[in-house]
């Protein structure tokens, strides 16, 4: 105790003891925290009260995995795909480069192609990154590419390291530094995915892992960044939860106890427990910049973060969007529909065909006087997507005249009012559907072909 020096800490100005040192904890059988994770039963969340400090970096960002984790549960993309979706982010991101950066395969010429020609798009932001096997083999194909930074997974939990490398801590932290020190030799940036870090000893492994990362970083004077990975969704944000599971814990030791700056650090959720987003957020206030996402949530199992989710909580936490335009999202859900094929399911928030769709008959009249009784915030502003209210028998004419004026975007001297010609016939049909026996909503297919039809009977063109 009397040898550990007196620092100040410049973030909160106060004088702190400095750390001791941790070891790699070599064991020789694994631990697999049986007591947290019973296959057999629920896994737990154990709680200690340890509390940490938030820690919310100066800045922080989005990093996006699309044409990687969200390539390894769907049917390829297309080099044309791969390319259009990429412009898409870099409009998202905005001038202030809030995506910061997209990670792709290089193992087909397909993903090589599209790597080209995103990288002659020109653009700053997103940066393009790759992932790879661990291999100077493909170490010196990201460096022929052009690229500043791969990724290279170290997967860090003894069900890893034990089960599926059949290595020791010790073996196993030896091969990775190697792998990390082959990639700086010829001068790429290495971002390191812990994978199933949730799972995994962080101060017998992970943090001194971390820390002979951080003494290669300063030997070769090039960034070494650390991916988070919770791989199985494990982590949760709950303040004094126990770690491996604490999200809030293992930044803290990431920081504090190996020494990784913020800027270094980025998350990566994954969704098995409906905790990819609180997760993430609580990453971003716990220290890490970077947030990784993939869009609409689409990756391996229950998929990963969603990025449009965190775009929206960025603004949240900020205050800004910081120049981000996040009517793109729309035109990115509208061209998966249209080009790629893929529905996304209605009620997902911000971009599903009914995620503002009002349908309960008294939230509808509500609605109607006043639409920020029941819409989250100006959805017309900002995804270009306005409130709906679902045509029902409780609708009205003025329901009706709302859903026609919503659907086809009309305004100003376009939009209809209840006493629309058009709008009485849309009641005549609705008013016999339900005279009829039906008890559900209707559906917007169902109306358009009856506006459809309606508009041509009385010749009028929307």
């Amino acid at each position: 105790m009397e040898n550990r020096k007196v620092f100040m800490n410049q973030h909160n100005n106060l004088l702190e003891l400095e750390e001791h040192m941790y070891p790699l904890v070599d064991v020789e059988t694994p631990n697999i925290f049986r007591n947290l994770f019973p296959y057999d039963e629920i896994p737990k969340i154990a709680f200690n009260d340890r509390i940490v400090p938030h820690h919310m970096p100066d800045e922080i960002w989005i990093t996006d995995t699309t044409f990687r984790d969200g390539q390894q549960s769907r049917a390829p993309y297309s080099t044309e795909q791969i390319v259009t979706l990429y412009d898409y982010f870099h409009r998202l991101g905005g001038p202030k480069g809030k995506i910061r950066q997209c990670e792709f395969f290089l193992y087909s010429k397909k993903d090589r192609d599209a790597v080209y020609k995103c990288m002659e798009r020109g653009y700053e932001f997103p940066e393009v990154t790759s992932w790879i096997r661990a291999s100077k083999k493909d170490f010196q194909l990201v460096k022929d590419i052009g690229m500043k930074e791969t990724g290279i997974l170290v997967s860090c939990s003894d069900y890893h390291i034990f089960y599926k490398l059949n290595m020791t801590r010790r073996q196993a932290m030896e091969h990775y530094l190697s792998i990390v020190r082959e990639c700086l030799e010829i001068g790429v940036s290495p971002r390191c995915h812990l994978e199933d870090i949730t799972r995994s000893d962080i101060y017998g492994f992970v943090i001194p892992f971390c820390l002979e990362l951080m003494k290669l970083r300063e030997e070769y004077q090039i960034p070494v960044k650390v991916r988070v990975c919770d791989t199985m969704g494990y982590g949760v944000n709950y303040p004094g939860a126990v770690i491996p599971r604490s999200i809030p814990g293992i930044i803290y030791g990431l920081m504090v106890h190996a020494g990784v700056p913020s800027e270094l650090i980025e998350f990566h959720g994954h969704n098995d427990f409906y905790k990819a987003v609180s997760n993430s957020t609580t990453a971003w206030l716990y220290g890490a910049s970077g947030v990784n996402c993939s869009l609409f949530g689409i990756g391996e199992r229950t998929g990963n973060t969603p990025l449009e989710a965190m775009v929206f909580e960025y603004a949240q936490l900020r205050g800004t969007l910081d120049g981000m335009d996040t009517t793109v999202i729309t035109e990115m859900v509208e061209y998966y529909e249209k080009e790629i094929g893929y529905r996304v399911p209605s009620r997902t928030p911000f971009v599903g065909k009914n995620f503002n769709v009002t349908r309960a008959g008294i939230h509808a009249d509500g609605l109607l006087k006043n639409e920020e009784i029941y819409n989250i915030f100006d959805t017309d502003k900002f995804l270009n997507r306005p409130v709906l209210v679902a045509v029902s028998n409780t609708s009205g004419l003025a329901g009706i005249a709302h859903w026609i004026n919503a659907y086809y975007k009309l305004k100003g001297d376009r939009a209809i009012d209840k006493n629309s010609p058009l709008v009485a016939k849309v009641k005549e049909w609705v008013d016999a559907e339900y005279e009829s026996g039906r008890v559900t909503v209707l559906t917007d297919d169902e109306l358009v072909r009856v506006i459809t039809d309606a508009c041509h009977e009385l010749q009028i063109i929307l």
